[in-house]
């Protein structure tokens, strides 16, 4: 009975090129590499992306929420097409891209969790997931939303996206915006970079291991460090609860 049902619960992907691995240097001087991993590494994500579920500065905990319950349903056969490609430095985990192809023409852009800051890793994983869709899939446009002030910046304003306010986003209803080939290809010269093919060696410890991220976002000590990713700019409910804390009320 259990695996009849299975049959039924579980969705059919369609056949879809890989993503072929390509690599980049940042501006740290170091290499990354951003390739696309099977459903048998994400046990290996799910620690690392599970502790930003408590770092509210910059979204991180809705977006880490959603990525986490996003990596079970593509490792449980609970969602369609859908694909994760990672960023590794030195075989750190540095960054998780994934989207899924609605069909032949439109893909859908889920989330881009950077758990390295400050070398535009984050970034530099959305364009491959961009090109992914684009280049190798050859779709003719990209859903896309944002869930945080920095995801706007980089998505539709540094891509300049198109609107697409009459369809509504897989992630929670709210208007689309769309990245077309034409977008993207005036993005090349200037957002998109790495190369093919990946060195052996470094694809090679890539590949060996997901490490953990050296950096990764942390709370913050201070509660007010976190205004930004609260409706709340005078920031009054953060100091009660700091005021609390220290037992000033």
């Amino acid at each position: 009975m259990a695996i009849e049902l299975e049959t039924i619960l579980r969705p059919v992907d369609h056949p879809v090129p890989p993503f072929p691995p390509k690599y980049m240097q940042v501006a740290s001087g170091e290499m990354m590499v951003v390739r696309q991993i099977d459903r048998e590494e994400v046990p290996e994500l799910l620690p690392h992306v599970e502790p930003l579920l408590h770092v509210e500065r910059d979204y991180y905990d809705i977006v880490s929420a959603r990525v986490y319950a996003e990596l079970l349903a593509y490792y449980r056969h609970r969602v369609q097409d859908e694909y994760v490609l990672v960023a590794q430095i030195d075989g750190e985990l540095a960054a998780i891209v994934n989207g899924r192809f609605l069909n032949a023409d439109v893909g859908v852009s889920y989330h881009t969790l950077a758990l390295r800051r400050g070398l535009r890793v984050g970034a530099h994983a959305f364009a491959a997931k961009m090109e992914y869709h684009i280049d190798i899939v050859k779709q003719k446009e990209v859903l896309i939303v944002a869930e945080s002030p920095i995801g706007f910046r980089r998505w539709m304003i540094e891509y300049q996206l198109e609107k697409r306010f009459e369809v509504a986003h897989e992630l929670g209803g709210v208007p689309s915006w769309a990245l077309t080939k034409e977008i993207f290809d005036k993005a090349r010269e200037t957002l998109v970079v790495g190369r093919r093919p990946v060195p052996e060696a470094l694809l090679k410890k890539a590949q060996a291991a997901i490490l953990p991220p050296s950096s990764p976002p942390k709370p913050p000590q201070d509660l007010l460090a976190a205004t930004r990713a609260m409706n709340d700019p005078t920031g009054t409910s953060l100091m009660l609860q700091r005021w609390k804390q220290e037992g000033k009320v």
